[in-house]
Protein backbone atom coordinates (compact mmCIF):
# COMPACT_ATOMS: atom_id res chain seq x y z
CA UNK A 1 0.00 0.00 0.00
CA UNK A 2 1.32 3.84 -1.34
CA UNK A 3 0.56 6.67 1.11
CA UNK A 4 -1.33 9.26 -0.23
CA UNK A 5 0.93 12.16 -1.84
CA UNK A 6 -0.81 14.01 0.66
CA UNK A 7 0.64 12.13 3.56
CA UNK A 8 4.37 11.91 1.23
CA UNK A 9 4.36 16.11 1.63
CA UNK A 10 3.47 15.91 5.21
CA UNK A 11 6.81 13.44 5.98
CA UNK A 12 8.62 15.71 3.78
CA UNK A 13 7.71 18.72 5.11
CA UNK A 14 9.32 17.68 8.59
CA UNK A 15 12.46 16.67 7.14
CA UNK A 16 13.49 20.14 5.45
CA UNK A 17 17.07 19.16 4.43
CA UNK A 18 15.52 16.28 2.23
CA UNK A 19 13.05 18.74 0.82
CA UNK A 20 15.86 21.18 -0.19
CA UNK A 21 17.35 18.29 -2.03
CA UNK A 22 14.05 17.24 -3.56
CA UNK A 23 14.10 14.06 -2.40
CA UNK A 24 10.98 12.30 -3.25
CA UNK A 25 9.05 9.39 -1.48
CA UNK A 26 7.21 7.42 -4.03
CA UNK A 27 5.66 4.65 -0.95
CA UNK A 28 6.25 4.93 2.80
CA UNK A 29 4.60 2.27 4.42
CA UNK A 30 5.62 0.58 7.35
CA UNK A 31 6.80 -2.71 5.50
CA UNK A 32 8.78 -0.85 3.39
CA UNK A 33 9.72 3.08 2.29
CA UNK A 34 10.96 4.24 -1.15
CA UNK A 35 12.92 7.86 -1.30
CA UNK A 36 14.88 9.07 -4.74
CA UNK A 37 17.39 11.64 -5.33
CA UNK A 38 18.23 12.50 -8.83
CA UNK A 39 21.93 13.06 -9.78
CA UNK A 40 22.61 17.23 -10.41
CA UNK A 41 25.89 18.98 -10.60
CA UNK A 42 25.20 20.82 -7.74
CA UNK A 43 25.19 17.47 -5.83
CA UNK A 44 28.76 16.38 -7.08
CA UNK A 45 32.29 15.76 -6.23
CA UNK A 46 35.07 15.83 -8.44
CA UNK A 47 34.40 14.31 -12.24
CA UNK A 48 30.63 14.57 -12.01
CA UNK A 49 29.73 11.92 -9.28
CA UNK A 50 27.06 12.07 -7.06
CA UNK A 51 28.47 13.36 -3.37
CA UNK A 52 28.65 10.76 -1.12
CA UNK A 53 27.07 12.64 1.75
CA UNK A 54 23.94 13.06 -0.77
CA UNK A 55 23.34 9.45 -0.72
CA UNK A 56 23.79 9.11 2.80
CA UNK A 57 21.20 11.90 2.89
CA UNK A 58 19.08 9.70 0.68
CA UNK A 59 19.20 6.93 2.54
CA UNK A 60 18.91 8.92 6.29
CA UNK A 61 15.78 10.18 4.50
CA UNK A 62 14.10 6.78 3.81
CA UNK A 63 15.30 5.21 7.01
CA UNK A 64 14.23 7.99 9.23
CA UNK A 65 10.59 7.86 7.58
CA UNK A 66 10.57 3.74 7.81
CA UNK A 67 11.17 4.26 11.38
CA UNK A 68 8.50 6.67 12.24
CA UNK A 69 6.04 4.90 10.57
CA UNK A 70 6.35 2.00 13.13
CA UNK A 71 6.01 4.25 15.92
CA UNK A 72 3.30 4.17 18.44
CA UNK A 73 1.05 7.50 18.50
CA UNK A 74 3.04 10.11 20.20
CA UNK A 75 6.36 8.44 19.82
CA UNK A 76 9.63 10.07 18.12
CA UNK A 77 13.16 8.71 16.91
CA UNK A 78 16.80 9.98 17.27
CA UNK A 79 19.23 8.48 14.99
CA UNK A 80 22.10 7.08 17.33
CA UNK A 81 24.02 5.18 15.07
CA UNK A 82 24.69 4.78 11.24
CA UNK A 83 26.87 3.02 9.07
CA UNK A 84 27.35 2.92 5.22
CA UNK A 85 28.98 0.90 2.41
CA UNK A 86 29.36 2.57 -0.99
CA UNK A 87 29.78 -0.10 -3.68
CA UNK A 88 29.79 1.83 -7.04
CA UNK A 89 29.39 5.20 -7.74
CA UNK A 90 26.73 7.36 -9.37
CA UNK A 91 27.18 9.91 -12.51
CA UNK A 92 23.67 10.13 -13.87
CA UNK A 93 20.27 9.25 -13.72
CA UNK A 94 18.42 8.85 -10.40
CA UNK A 95 19.33 6.95 -6.99
CA UNK A 96 16.24 4.75 -5.34
CA UNK A 97 16.43 4.03 -1.81
CA UNK A 98 14.80 1.49 -0.29
CA UNK A 99 14.40 1.17 3.77
CA UNK A 100 12.83 -1.93 5.22
CA UNK A 101 12.59 -2.51 9.36
CA UNK A 102 15.25 -5.05 10.41
CA UNK A 103 13.63 -5.05 14.35
CA UNK A 104 10.97 -2.71 15.80
CA UNK A 105 11.71 -2.57 19.55
CA UNK A 106 10.18 -0.34 22.54
CA UNK A 107 13.29 1.20 22.52
CA UNK A 108 14.81 0.96 19.53
CA UNK A 109 14.14 0.35 16.00
CA UNK A 110 16.32 -0.22 13.06
CA UNK A 111 16.60 0.16 9.33
CA UNK A 112 18.34 -1.03 6.36
CA UNK A 113 18.22 1.16 3.41
CA UNK A 114 19.75 -0.42 -0.39
CA UNK A 115 20.35 2.38 -2.63
CA UNK A 116 20.06 1.66 -6.47
CA UNK A 117 20.53 3.11 -9.67
CA UNK A 118 18.61 3.23 -12.65
CA UNK A 119 19.90 0.02 -14.04
CA UNK A 120 18.74 -1.88 -10.25
CA UNK A 121 23.02 -2.15 -9.43
CA UNK A 122 23.16 -0.97 -5.56
CA UNK A 123 25.51 1.70 -4.73
CA UNK A 124 25.42 1.24 -1.31
CA UNK A 125 23.80 -0.25 1.96
CA UNK A 126 23.35 1.77 5.51
CA UNK A 127 22.10 0.18 8.31
CA UNK A 128 20.91 3.13 11.30
CA UNK A 129 19.59 2.79 14.64
CA UNK A 130 16.65 4.98 15.85
CA UNK A 131 16.11 5.66 19.38
CA UNK A 132 12.24 5.55 20.30
CA UNK A 133 11.30 8.82 21.78
CA UNK A 134 8.37 8.65 23.88
CA UNK A 135 5.76 11.52 24.57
Amino acid sequence: MTESPGTADVLLAALPFAAHLDIRLPEATPARTIATLGWSPDYCTAGGILHGGALMTLADTAGAVCAHLQLPQGAGTATVESKTNFFRPLASGTARAVARPLHVGRSFVVVQTDVYDDEDRLLGQTTQTQAVRHG
